[in-house]
């Protein structure tokens, strides 16, 4: 039986969040914070904590951000519901709604709730889910958990470059999540192939959906 593509978003968000959730709390309970697994000469398994958003980028209060991401994700669904049903828009767009959905609600699980879940012992110890003493920071404030290391090749810049000359270059630097590269992939795929969405007026997608069902009354 053909899955509709409402089933079809909600198992993509489900899928990643469950993922992206079950490597987190691995690695949270399988390393200590700073430890490195190396994978190849391009790829690591890095284990760093950031109160910012992704990519470990930092903007405002964390309250703020946490509080942010739940309205956003909010907003994401109720955006779902809307279109999931309308011909005129591609599954592919639906899908690259659901992957930032997916995203975002990724890091709102770290943030809402790892600070209660597990403590925050010193290197080398290893993070203890429910710890007798309690968790290292009330609800809404824990820090998301970031592992994804891709250092794919590095260099000195020549001297003779002005600002950069002599100085070490390295791509690429940011340590992110499955929920960040999930947001990151369904955003470069909603630009390069479904923007008409984004700019579409009601109106317009109206009659869009008139023209592909066939009924022309509005």
């Amino acid at each position: 039986m053909k899955l509709s593509r409402g089933w079809l978003a909600t198992i993509v968000i489900v899928g990643i969040l469950v993922i992206d959730q079950l490597v987190k709390i691995w690695v949270k309970t399988h390393m200590f914070l700073g430890e490195s697994i190396h994978i190849t000469d391009w790829f690591q398994i890095y284990f760093i904590e950031n109160n910012g958003m992704a990519f470990g980028m930092e903007m405002g209060s964390k309250l703020f951000l946490t509080l942010f991401r739940i309205v956003a994700v909010g907003l994401l669904i109720f955006y779902i519901c809307r279109i999931r049903n309308r011909n005129y828009i591609k599954t592919g767009y639906l899908i690259c709604i659901a992957l930032i959905t997916a995203g975002a609600a990724g890091n709102i699980v770290d943030s809402v709730f790892y600070g209660m879940i597990f403590n925050n012992p010193y290197p080398p110890e290893i993070a203890q889910a429910f710890p007798p003493e309690g968790g290292y920071a009330s609800l809404f404030h824990g820090r998301v958990v970031d592992m994804l290391y891709f250092p794919l090749f590095s260099f000195y810049w020549p001297e003779w470059v002005p600002v950069v000359g002599g100085n070490f270059f390295l791509f690429f630097q940011p340590i992110f999540n499955i929920a960040d590269a999930a947001i990151t992939v369904g955003i470069f795929v909603l630009i390069f192939f479904y923007s008409k969405y984004l700019s579409m007026t009601p109106h317009e997608g109206a009659s869009a959906d008139a023209r592909k069902t066939g009924n022309t009354d509005n």
